[in-house]
């Protein structure tokens, strides 16, 4: 569990010890109240921030956004996307009256970028998506805040295309709420890799962040990624060949913030297969799910890292179509205590949608975990990364999808589950589909994406989960050009469009000094 998620818990407590209680009887008191469960609300507030997409010149960026419409949310709300370079970071959700009056992000039609320190992005009301372009090396971090209808479930996709060159292909990303603590597993400082760490801060004041890395063998020793600063509303990005002199095929990279808080991505580019951003994997855990490995991948490269000094015997399935699977020759994997651990599978998914299911042989020991993928051949390779999710829970969100080009790959690795999947508004006009699937427990289902009727331009996808047991999805899209394997993937995790509030009642006698 992220401090966030912590901190939030333990101020909720706090609260209700000051200001109201909650009864709850035990068994044979007829005069006490029962506990109610604790209701979802809509937040109120949202911040998100997207890394500079690309040094190259050649690179083409662009910014989607959208909320979902979120039963409860307040009535009027705002929302921006602004250069972090400018500092606005603090201020970003103000000044967007605009939103309020349904103007759909007259800035993003304009195509600004960003540089000038107006809005790349101003949203229209829930519902709707709005775009925004950027091009060139030089396009900026980005910051942004979201309040009242526009905070529940707001997702920001930055999807850039790179035409040559290293890296080349197509580089996507959900735009990260700002966190204390982040796992990479899946980065590399090896001969061909070009990987960047990218740190945004998203406030007034500095923060200070500790970068260790962990190879085959452990720590890789350096004393630059110690107590790096970033700026007030600024960015910063780090090779991390400069962090070590140490090659190495798997490296695990370990984001942990000393004060403030960041948003934090690794840009891995490679020579040969291109590159896509690896976002943080889910928080360390005993059993993990990897969604969404596309169906005609050539190579998959799994990645792990158990942060505790124990090490981790995992049993590996792959949820299927037809049900789970054990890859011919990794049954289990073996993760030594503080190193990384690679470990080649091949073309395991043999042309179907499917998920890594990783579960512990015998105790369970906290792990992070990631795969690289590969699609196409010879000259035209692409790759991509997938890091283990959380589950969709209430409810999931993908900004920016395409008439053609988008699979949706939804997974229950225990019970069967059923879902509903939204398509919304076209940024250009079309009108909102829906579609429910069962999918069968231990299986992974590509399920057929509803498109809106009379779609123009993108729109977004919502996942939800109606009932039965977890589930977990990802989002691929694939280049416009049929030819070249270009393509990137993004796990879609709750959108955190609510928080669960506890049931208090007020009581200010616990606030009144007892008589002596």
């Amino acid at each position: 569990m992220k401090r966030t998620t912590l901190s939030l818990f333990a101020g909720a407590a706090a609260l209700a010890a000051v200001t109201g209680f909650a009864a709850v009887s035990a068994p044979g008191d007829t005069g006490a109240e029962t506990a109610e469960p604790a209701a979802r609300l809509p937040v109120e507030r949202t911040s998100l921030l997207c890394p500079a997409p690309s040094a190259s010149d050649l690179a083409e960026t662009t910014y989607t956004s959208f909320t979902p419409v979120t039963e409860g949310a307040e009535e009027k709300g705002s929302a921006t996307l602004t250069a972090a370079a400018d500092g606005a970071g603090a201020e970003a959700g103000k000044g967007g009256e605009d939103a309020e009056s349904g103007k759909d992000g007259e800035d993003a039609k304009d195509g600004n970028d960003g540089k000038d320190g107006k809005p790349v992005l101003r949203p229209g009301a829930p519902g709707t998506p709005v775009t925004g372009t950027a091009s060139g090396a030089d396009a900026p971090a980005l910051t942004g805040t979201a309040e009242g209808s526009h905070a529940p479930g707001w997702t920001v996709q930055q999807t850039t295309e790179v035409a040559a060159g290293t890296g080349r292909g197509l580089l996507g990303l959900n735009c990260t709420a700002p966190d204390t603590e982040f796992w990479f597993p899946g980065a590399s400082t090896a001969s061909g890799r070009t990987d960047y760490v990218h740190l945004t801060n998203p406030d007034d004041s500095a923060a200070v962040v500790d970068i260790e890395l962990y190879g085959k063998d452990g720590v890789l020793k350096s004393t630059v990624g110690e107590g790096v600063t970033v700026p007030p509303g600024g960015g910063e990005s780090l090779l991390l060949s400069t962090l070590t002199d140490v090659e190495q095929t798997d490296v695990t990279v370990h984001v942990n913030v000393r004060s403030g808080r960041l948003g934090a991505a690794v840009q891995a580019l490679d020579d040969k297969t291109g590159g896509d951003w690896l976002t943080a994997a889910a928080d360390p855990a005993g059993e993990l799910v990897v969604p969404g490995i596309p169906a005609d991948a050539t190579a998959v490269r799994l990645m792990l890292f158990t942060p505790g000094g124990s090490d981790a015997d995992l049993k590996v399935r792959l949820a299927s179509p037809s049900g789970a699977i054990t890859p011919a020759g990794h049954e289990t994997v073996h993760v030594k205590a503080g190193m990384t651990t690679g470990v080649d599978l091949g073309e395991v998914t043999r042309g179907e949608a499917g998920s890594l299911v990783l579960t512990p042989t015998s105790g369970s020991v906290p792990v992070v975990a990631a795969v690289r993928v590969v699609r196409g051949e010879g000259g035209e390779q692409e790759s991509a990364f997938i890091p283990a999710s959380d589950p969709v829970g209430a409810r999931a969100t993908a900004a920016e999808n395409r008439a053609k080009g988008t699979t949706l790959s939804v997974t229950a690795p225990d019970r069967t589950a059923k879902v509903e999947v939204t398509a919304s508004a076209g940024t250009e006009g079309g009108t909102t589909a829906t579609k429910t699937f069962t999918i069968e427990g231990g299986t992974t289902q590509n399920v057929e994406v509803p498109v809106p009727a009379g779609l123009k331009g993108t729109y977004a996808l919502t996942v939800e989960t109606v009932s039965g047991g977890p589930v977990y999805a990802a989002r691929t899209l694939t280049g416009e050009d049929e030819d070249v394997a270009s393509f990137t993937v993004q796990p879609l995790p709750d959108d955190r469009g609510t928080v669960s509030v506890p049931k208090a009642e007020q009581n200010l006698s616990v606030l009144q000094q007892p008589p002596a």
